[in-house]
């Protein structure tokens, strides 16, 4: 049996080592990774700092409890359809019974389970739910689901009194669909739909705690839930989201932001560990919601994906909304030798505190969990349903946007809400300051730095003939192809520069970017009707401040973002702002004419610029993406449920010309 195990998802236990921070190879590097040091210690600082008092927490509970739910894509709920449950097999032994079962989370979304019952019951007994982890079997291409691996717990629980539900998860049941879209398949319009698999495997929870209540067997008011690593994580959300959870148990499953961010462990996870944070709240925020029912925190002292010292941190912040209640003795801490497993020690102790809260005994637990049947023995279907929606789910868990024009104020104050919440107040200071003038003949090149952000130093180049009286600024978004075409027409430019005492700036020394008159040409030539000045501007990430490091390393900065409540190309969108705003400020004047000029991914975002900066009037926009569903589009968090590239482009075209060209 140990031999067809199949850990989900592929390769788990071989990254299990890897987590480390991200590389500082470049400059762009270490500003980066102090970006994020800076970011995570705000979001840690701030988490529940604002709860003084009982009357604190109790005011904004509630609201917490919305925003989670928003996150989640679960606000508003979905509709409590039919469950339409099918029991379509039963086993049964000396100690229990098991019962397999499906039912329907919302229509054509199937959840399979094992529901364990103990032999004998004279009254309605209290009940588990039991969250699985990755951990399931599959053999010969056929999908046994979690439950198989996980069924000595569900066992255990029913020889100790329990009914024990044991639920398979969207990734690994037996109609298994994906719980790493942005970590392994590059899905980033998960981040554009507000959509996460943690609302999935929350709603599954909820769903199955509905289902248990029309159980004869059960006794609705002692719910107890617990699993272990992602099975813990869907935990944490539903005793967050559903007081019918009397009594809860996560083993594992949650690290902070700063374990996530500058231990690298984000690295590991798949994105059923994450909510899509707008609200910007740090971990122990979901798990404080538990406050002041019963909470066992458990792990393990060697975890490698969860590890002890953001356990304690989460276990701290946690106990002083405990303390507010003068209800320390309902928060437990259990931590036991090992690494990432769900040892006996954390099982034992588990039963006792359930026992404690659900039963009221303090007796000795006298058995141990283990294995009684062949997962096939466990499998619910012999076919799968043909209208099963399991495996897209992400298309339809939350809903889109309905194609209508919006007044452009309104479309911008949602958007700042609740897509660019991650942005700085909009008073921030540019900071700008010269960095070169260099001028050959009549024509001027200029480079000024400023500010996007907290360290976000960026610069802007600025291409005239001063013998002129230009009346507009054509800005030129770069990516990484025209941040390259840019240095080679500015090194043409330099050349012999150094000779005449002038310092060379030192982007335009790099030695692979060779110099290119022609393209220093095209360039004089736009100028030549003494109508324009040209500026360029590459965004975070590109040109001084690119990462080292390829695809991979890009997901990995991308993630990181996310976790955030930020998304790199939502920031970018502010970069492009702030260069906006920059010019503003350099001209001297009031309104200068900018014309925004960027293709493929940086068309949008030079868009969404727009739509917030009225100093505009042009975009020249190539190959710009039809919608944020694309692959090659940028991605904003929750963007999809207000609107979408061909609303925001005919609400900016309503202040500012708008030319789209195709190559």
């Amino acid at each position: 049996m140990r031999r067809l195990l199949v850990l989900l998802p592929a390769l788990l236990l071989a990254l299990l080592s890897r987590a480390a921070p991200l590389p500082l190879a470049t400059p762009g590097d270490r500003q980066l990774a102090d970006y994020f040091r800076d970011e995570v210690m705000m979001l840690s600082s701030n988490c529940l700092a604002n709860i003084s008092s009982r009357q604190d927490w109790e005011s904004q509970r509630a609201e917490y409890r919305r925003q989670l739910q928003e996150m989640l894509g679960l606000w508003p709920m979905p509709p409590r359809t039919d469950l339409q449950p099918v029991i379509t097999g039963r086993i049964t032994n000396a100690d229990f019974t098991v019962e397999n079962i499906y039912f329907q989370a919302s229509p054509k979304l199937y959840v399979t389970a094992n529901l364990y019952l103990p032999t004998n019951l004279d009254r309605p007994a209290p009940a588990i739910l039991y969250e699985c982890g990755h951990w399931s079997f599959k053999t010969n291409g056929i999908n046994y689901g979690n439950k198989a691996v996980y069924q000595s717990d569900g066992a255990w629980y029913a020889r100790n009194g329990y009914v024990c539900l044991v639920l398979d998860t969207v990734l690994a049941g037996e109609i298994p669909g994906i719980h790493t879209g942005t970590r392994d398949h590059g899905l980033w319009w998960w981040n554009s739909r507000g959509y996460t698999p943690a609302g999935v495997e929350a709603w599954f929870g909820i769903r199955a705690l509905d289902y248990l209540c029309t159980r004869p067997e059960v006794d609705t008011n002692r719910f107890g839930i617990t699993g272990h690593s992602g099975g813990g994580a869907y935990s944490w959300t539903v005793t967050a989201l559903d007081d019918r959870i009397k009594a809860a148990a996560p083993l594992a499953g949650m690290a902070d932001a700063r374990s996530h961010m500058l231990d690298g462990v984000i690295d590991n996870h798949c994105d059923c560990n994450f909510f899509v944070n707008i609200y910007h709240w740090d971990f122990p925020q979901v798990a404080a919601l538990a406050a002041p029912r019963p909470l066992l925190i458990g792990g393990t002292d060697r975890d490698q994906l969860f590890h002890l010292d953001s356990t304690m941190r989460i276990y701290e912040k946690v106990r002083r909304i405990y303390q507010l209640y003068g209800a320390t003795n309902r928060l437990g801490l259990v931590i036991a030798p090992g690494n990432h497993d769900e040892t006996p020690e954390l099982q034992l102790a588990v039963m006792r505190w359930f026992n404690r809260y659900l039963k009221g005994e303090e007796t000795p637990v006298e058995t141990a969990a283990k294995r009684f049947f062949a997962p096939q023995e466990l499998k619910v279907f012999e076919t799968l349903p043909t209208d099963s929606i399991n495996s897209n789910i992400a298309s339809t868990f939350v809903p889109m946007a309905q194609p209508e024009q919006e007044l452009a104020d309104e479309l911008r104050a949602e958007l700042r809400a609740k897509v660019f919440s991650g942005w700085p107040e909009e008073s921030l200071p540019t900071e700008m300051k010269p960095v070169f003038s260099v001028q050959r003949g009549h024509i001027r090149l200029r480079g000024w730095g400023f500010t996007s952000e907290h360290d976000v130093p960026l610069r802007i180049y600025m291409f005239d003939d001063i013998s002129a009286k230009p009346k507009q600024i054509s800005l030129r978004v770069l990516d990484a192809t025209g941040w390259t075409n840019w240095l080679r027409a500015g090194r043409s430019f330099w050349e012999g520069q150094a000779m005449n005492g002038t310092t060379v700036a030192g982007e335009f020394i790099d030695e692979n970017n060779s110099a290119d008159a022609a393209a220093l040409d095209k360039l004089k030539s736009e100028l030549s009707d003494g109508k324009t000045v040209l500026a360029f501007f590459a965004p975070r990430g590109v040109g001084l401040t690119a990462w080292s490091g390829g695809e991979k390393r890009l997901t990995q900065i991308r993630r990181r973002f996310m976790l955030l409540g930020q998304t790199l190309d939502g920031m970018r969108v502010w970069d492009i702002r702030r260069a906006i705003q920059t010019i503003h400020a350099l001209r001297g004047v009031k309104s200068p004419q900018i014309e925004l000029q960027a293709s493929d991914g940086e068309a949008v975002n030079a868009l969404y610029a727009a739509l917030f900066e009225p100093g505009v009037r042009k975009l020249d926009l190539i190959d710009l993406p039809k919608t944020h569903m694309d692959a090659n589009a940028p991605d904003y968090l929750n963007v999809l449920k207000f609107t979408d590239i061909a609303q925001v482009t005919e609400a900016v075209s309503g202040q500012a010309e708008v030319k789209l060209e195709t190559r």
